[in-house]
């Protein structure tokens, strides 16, 4: 079983590196998955609407951890374990770092506390690999700003969308085993490149 998951600040070139990344994979073998964080499933969609609705200004940190966890635990136990199970190779847009580095390092919650909700959202599930494309945030937002995908974690302030990026340094440095550090800035067959030599290199392996 493999377990990819891929991580980014706003902007920094995600879904399109997770396409190229999947019909890489899809030609190769015939059971890939391919899902996204918060969402996945029936009541993960319903989920996301909330969370990332502009409108719901007024939602606290401490309701946005509880959401995205009930998404999260859903996913798992429903689609990410069962075809783990089966041998599927399974690409995640976002997972259980995102808590981490966004309500975490972003919103100022503390990060122990977050941590047990995830070992219990997840039941312990963890990626085999991450991939984390950096970018300067400033340049995210610009790339993002008055898109169609433009929602209420997107609108949150500057300082906050630099506390989830220097987040997300910090836990790839902690971990550095699990996680492929990218930067956003380079061009796109060139990023893909080397994810797929991380990928490769990790599928040969396991």
């Amino acid at each position: 079983m493999t377990f990819i998951t891929f991580e980014g600040v706003e902007g920094s070139g995600k879904t399109t590196q997770i396409r190229l990344l999947m019909a890489w994979l899809q030609a190769q073998h015939d059971r890939v998955l391919l899902t996204r964080e918060p969402g996945g499933t029936h009541i993960g969609e319903q989920i996301r609407a909330i969370l990332l609705d502009p409108a719901h200004t007024a939602m606290t940190p401490e309701a946005e951890i509880l959401l995205f966890s009930a998404a999260r635990a859903q996913i798992v136990r429903e689609l990410i374990r069962p075809r783990l199970a089966e041998g599927w190779i399974v690409i995640c847009d976002r997972f259980a770092d995102s808590t981490l580095a966004y309500q975490g390092y972003g919103h100022g919650l503390p990060l122990e506390d977050l941590r047990r909700i995830t070992e219990f959202a997840t039941g312990g599930l963890k990626p085999d690999l991450t991939v984390y494309l950096d970018l300067d945030v400033e340049i995210g937002l610009r790339r993002k700003a008055g898109t169609e995908e433009w929602n209420r974690m997107e609108a949150q302030t500057l300082a906050f969308h630099q506390r989830v990026r220097a987040g997300y340094l910090a836990l790839a440095r902690a971990e550095p085993h699990r996680w492929l550090v990218l930067d956003a800035t380079q061009p796109i067959d060139v990023i893909q490149a080397h994810i797929r030599a991380r990928v490769r290199e990790f599928l040969h392996g396991a």
